[in-house]
């Protein structure tokens, strides 16, 4: 299992605790200061990230995909910051 936290220029604080298995997320764990509406799509989005490639450009499509699909806001980070902050986990 990894830990990161990353501070988001100009923004919020991530924190990912991360259980890779074979190049792809087997478990996910995403919390800091930042916020999303609704809040119950966090736990939506960790269930959408498990099996998913650790590849940071495709994380953050994906995460963007998720968040538009459901009609979450993201304020304070980004999806590439999410994606980033996994990468790191790593």
């Amino acid at each position: 299992m990894g830990d990161s936290i990353y501070k988001v220029p100009g923004g919020k604080l991530l924190k990912i605790k991360l259980t890779p298995s074979e190049g792809r997320i087997r478990a996910i764990v995403i919390k800091g200061d930042f916020f999303l509406h609704p809040e119950e799509t966090l736990i939506a989005l960790e269930e959408f990230l498990a099996g998913k490639e650790l590849d940071e450009v495709t994380l953050a499509a994906d995460i963007q995909d998720f968040l538009d699909e459901v009609g979450a806001t993201l304020v304070g980070a980004g999806a590439a910051d999410i994606a980033k902050t996994i990468l790191m986990a790593m």
